[in-house]
């Protein structure tokens, strides 16, 4: 095949028009670099796109993490974590839906709840919660692929858990726990350092005159901790989509099986895609609409989304802090239960009709700037954000001595 025709063929995917007649003299090495600017200018649209659907969600899920970060006290969460039954487990899933959605941040709480005491069940059960079942997660999953896809995120999350459990329990010796608790860690990552505030109950806490404070650091602190993975889970996604034609995608995800074998091979791939992406929880969700918008299934694009804890940063992260052996653990148990979450999910849908039919042309759908509600969302989240950030700035030294907190 000469040069000319594999660009004309990669051009006809669909996912860039074309060359039109004019174009068809120009010299080849001009009309590939045009081609390739035509691309990545396409991905940058798309992942603008991505973002400006998103960014009011994303303030309003930080604001609302910041708020409960800020008023539960984490020593009494801790001291009732300290088995895996199910009523510690269902303490640490509901103290994680209302924390941080960073996956990194989660890891770092998670090594210290299990540090200081907590089981590892209900230790993974914050760490999944965390990251699967916070309230912006399921805001940006509505906004970029539906409400069904909203739903088996956080139905999926609580089925992940219960699976979860009892496996980290069959996987992972008291030996291997003890050892864990004991290693000595190679190095800090991202930390939330202590954001709670005094009083005996929450309502005592947030009439704390330092309140907004430290709700606005707890704030600033998750987008310093995130900014980065969703800029990067933007591009990624916002490139893929302009580059890779859905053909691609599904034969990755060996699409073209018999039905069973086809779902069954989606929900053991998905995850292993995901550990390279090295994106958060967050930021992969516009990697999901590419995924979802290039004909991957249903449990394939469940799989990957569930898959935001074991991206090889992670994964790195939990052997610096419990050693090399329960880092695979965790890993191991984390990958399984993904995948039997994903089938699960998959299967109760389809029972039940829910499963979400594919929408072709996602990404054109999302490449769209308007004066609707995105635009004033966005402009409220804007100057809440703003003033946020302002509030979290640091207080004068005379501030410190004499008062303890800045004026509101």
């Amino acid at each position: 095949m000469s040069k000319r025709s594999r660009i004309d063929r990669f051009a006809d995917t669909g996912f860039y028009e074309a060359p039109n007649r004019k174009e068809l003299f120009l010299p080849q090495s001009r009309l590939a670099l045009m081609t390739g600017i035509n691309l990545i200018l396409k991905g940058l649209v798309l992942a603008a796109a991505m973002a400006w659907k998103t960014g009011w969600s994303l303030v309003l899920g930080f604001t609302v993490s910041a708020v409960l970060q800020s008023i539960v006290a984490p020593q009494a969460l801790r001291e009732k974590l300290g088995s895996n039954h199910l009523r510690p487990v269902a303490i640490a899933t509901l103290a994680g839906a209302a924390s941080s959605s960073c996956s990194y941040a989660s890891a770092a709480i998670m090594r210290t709840l299990f540090k200081k005491g907590a089981a590892l069940g209900p230790s993974l059960a914050f760490l999944v919660a965390s990251t699967n079942l916070v309230l912006e997660l399921g805001v940006i999953l509505w906004l970029l692929l539906g409400w069904r896809f909203m739903l088996a995120e956080w139905l999926g999350g609580l089925v992940l858990i219960a699976i979860m459990v009892p496996l980290s329990r069959a996987f992972v010796s008291q030996r291997l726990i003890e050892a864990a608790r004991d290693h000595e860690e190679a190095g800090r990552g991202h930390d939330h350092g202590a954001m709670t505030l005094s009083g005996e109950t929450w309502r005592d806490r947030l009439r704390d005159p330092k309140a907004l404070n430290v709700i606005a650091a707890a704030f600033a602190m998750d987008w310093r901790m995130l900014w980065k993975d969703l800029v990067a889970g933007f591009l990624i996604a916002g490139m893929l989509s302009a580059v890779v034609p859905g053909d691609l995608w599904r034969t990755l995800f060996l699409s073209g099986l018999p039905e069973g074998w086809r779902v069954f091979a989606e929900a053991l791939i998905g995850p292993l895609v995901a550990i390279l992406t090295f994106v958060c929880s967050i930021g992969n969700v516009p990697l999901a609409a590419t995924l979802w918008g290039g004909g991957v299934g249903f449990v394939g694009v469940l799989a990957f989304l569930y898959a935001d804890l074991i991206v090889l940063p992670l994964i790195d992260a939990y052997r610096r802090y419990f050693g090399l052996k329960m880092a695979l653990a965790i890993a191991a148990t984390l990958y399984v239960s993904m995948v039997v979450a994903a089938l699960v999910m998959g299967g109760v849908f389809d029972l039940t009709g829910l499963t979400p039919k594919p929408v072709a042309g996602v990404q054109a759908t999302l490449a769209t700037f308007a004066f609707d509600y995105s635009f004033y969302l966005n402009v409220i989240a804007a100057l809440l954000a703003g003033w946020l950030f302002w509030k979290a700035r640091p207080a004068p030294m005379h501030d410190h001595s004499h008062h303890g907190h800045t004026a509101a």
